[in-house]
Order: C-alpha cells, then sequence, then structure tokens
C-alpha cells in the first residue's frame, strides 16, 4: 500500500510510519511541527519508501501519485496543546479533516480518522462503549479538542454516506511510549520526567480518577486491524485494565527509584473521573486485544525518558 499519514511527525503518527514502512509499504508523512517533532522521523529519511512533505493540512492537500490510505492523525492531543492551540486544534478537526477526507475521495483510497476516548467527555457510562453518546462540555476548555474530534467523526460518516467512501474510524484511548515528549503535559511523561529529575510528582485531585493506558505498539496493532478490516463505525482501541491516577505515579515512582515526593493540586474543569474502554468490538471485529502489560511498557518509556 501507499498510505498518507497526517500529523507522521507526532508521538502516534511516527509509530504508525516506522509499522507500515516495516511492513513494506511506502508511506508519505505529512506535518507541519505544531506538536511534532522531526527528530521522530529522521530515522526514516534515507528509507526510499519513505517521502516528507512539510504541511497544514488545513491548507490544501496535494499528494501526488497512487494513494491507497489515508490516515488522518494531525491534532493537538494533550491537554496543555489544545490549552495552548485552541483554534487550530478546531481546525484541524474541522478544516483539516475535511481536506484529508477531500483527498482520500479524490484518490479513491480508505480514510481512517484518529477519533479519541475524549468524545465521551465525562462518561456518565462505564466502561464506555462505541454506542455511547458522550457526556461532554461544548464550551469548557477541554471542549475545542472533544468536540473537534466529535464534528471531524460526523464529516467522516457524511462522507460515507453521501460519497461512499470507505472510512475507519478508530477511537483512540489513554496511550503511552517512546517519542512521547517530556512536556507533553499528559500524566505518563508528567510522572516520568519529574521522578527521574528528582521534582514533586503532581497528581490533580486525589488522584482518584482513572485512566486506562494501552502501549503504543498495541494500539498500532490494533490501528492496523481496523485499516485492513471493512469494519466502517467507530471502534474503541485501548486496554481496559482501568488504575487510578495515584496508582500510576506510585508505580512509576517505585519503578524508577525516586525519591520525588507525590503532591496533589486542585482538579483541572472537566477532567474525567473515569476512563476505561469497552473493547469486545475490536475483539470479535478485528480479534485485537493488548498484549503487553503496564509495567513492561512503562519499562521501555522509562528508559527512553532516561537517555534523553
Amino acid at each position: 500500500m501507499r498510505i498518507v499519514i497526517t500529523g507522521g511527525a507526532g508521538f502516534l503518527g511516527s509509530h504508525l510510519v516506522e509499522h507500515f514502512l516495516d511492513r513494506g509499504d511506502s508511506v508519505v508523512a505529512l506535518d507541519n511541527f505544531k506538536t511534532g517533532d522531526p527528530k521522530n522521523i529522521a530515522p526514516f529519511k534515507n528509507n526510499k519508501r519513505f517521502a516528507f512533505i512539510r504541511q497544514d493540512v488545513t491548507r490544501y492537500i496535494d499528494v501526488r501519485g497512487r494513494v491507497d490510505a489515508v490516515l488522518h492523525f494531525a491534532s493537538p492531543a494533550s491537554p496543555v496543546d489544545y490549552a495552548r492551540y485552541p483554534i487550530p486544534t478546531l481546525k484541524v478537526g474541522a478544516l483539516g479533516t475535511h481536506n484529508a477526507l477531500g483527498l482520500s475521495k479524490h484518490k479513491k483510497a480508505i480514510f481512517m480518522l484518529a477519533s479519541t476516548s475524549e468524545i465521551y467527555g465525562d462518561p456518565l457510562l462505564s466502561p464506555q462503549r462505541e454506542d455511547y453518546w458522550g457526556n461532554v462540555n461544548p464550551i469548557g476548555p477541554r471542549g475545542v479538542y472533544d468536540e473537534a474530534k466529535r464534528f471531524a467523526e460526523a464529516m467522516t460518516m457524511a462522507y460515507h454516506r453521501y460519497h461512499k467512501m470507505p472510512v475507519r474510524i478508530v477511537r483512540i484511548f489513554n496511550t503511552y511510549g517512546p517519542r512521547m515528549r517530556k512536556n507533553d503535559g499528559r500524566a505518563v511523561p508528567n510522572f516520568i520526567t519529574q521522578a527521574l529529575t528528582g521534582k514533586q510528582i503532581t497528581v490533580y485531585g486525589r488522584g482518584r480518577q482513572t485512566r486506562s493506558l494501552c502501549y503504543v505498539s498495541d494500539l498500532v496493532r490494533g490501528i492496523d486491524a481496523l485499516l485492513r478490516s471493512n469494519v466502517q463505525a467507530p471502534v474503541n482501541i485501548g486496554n481496559p485494565n482501568e488504575l487510578t491516577i495515584l496508582a500510576i505515579a506510585e508505580t512509576i515512582k517505585r519503578m524508577t527509584g525516586s525519591k520525588s515526593r507525590i503532591v496533589f493540586k486542585p482538579l483541572p474543569i472537566d477532567d474525567p473521573r473515569v476512563r476505561r474502554p469497552n473493547i469486545a468490538l475490536a475483539s470479535a471485529k478485528l480479534k485485537w486485544r493488548p498484549q503487553i502489560g503496564l509495567e513492561e511498557g512503562l519499562r521501555s518509556t522509562i528508559g527512553y525518558f532516561r537517555r534523553g
């Protein structure tokens, strides 16, 4: 296949680039480096099956030659990022999705949207199933990301229904692994960076809110399985092992051998209290389940952060 990946220099995007190159596919990565990092794709620059285009996908996208699939993964993806870039976050979810769909339609390619567990908001149902419509505050500080992704899903399904386009929607739950940024703002990189530098480990609220952490290689396997399937409805991909934020912080502190003290700070507005995917659909339709345990994944991630 020849695959276009928007956001290809980001954390998830670069792992997808690597995965598809390893499979023998050709990859064209697009990124404007707003939150992506050139060093994430540096190892691929001499691969003849890899090409890079520096592009803001909220502007018209033109990729020459055959395209078999368009994976739209461009977007700020952490609360720190979409607080810093609220309007670009909305634009990449709306205009960026529209442009990526237009490219896919023109090339008669499969379109895949990177959606998110955040479309469920602060859920009143746990674990979250794909048929749950969510509990989102559209005008809160997190709304720029949540609603951008919800709109992107609506546009993707409109193209599917009106233009008969083949589409895939992956609802990604909390994912971690190498290539996350130290200043990413999400729990795992925050805790690891603080633990390794001897700073206080900051937990918001009392740390009782839950997250379900999926290692990046498991997520990538799930994305590949969905791409190669015929499932055209949203699919949760994540690890259903639910942990409190405090337990995650304590595990990272223990695994790094850190002397850092865990401190508690006020809970951010609209921070979800629970997050756990129901993966029955992925299991049944894609034969997918996560394989990497938390400590195995954290060892690899901590090692990446230690190396700098």
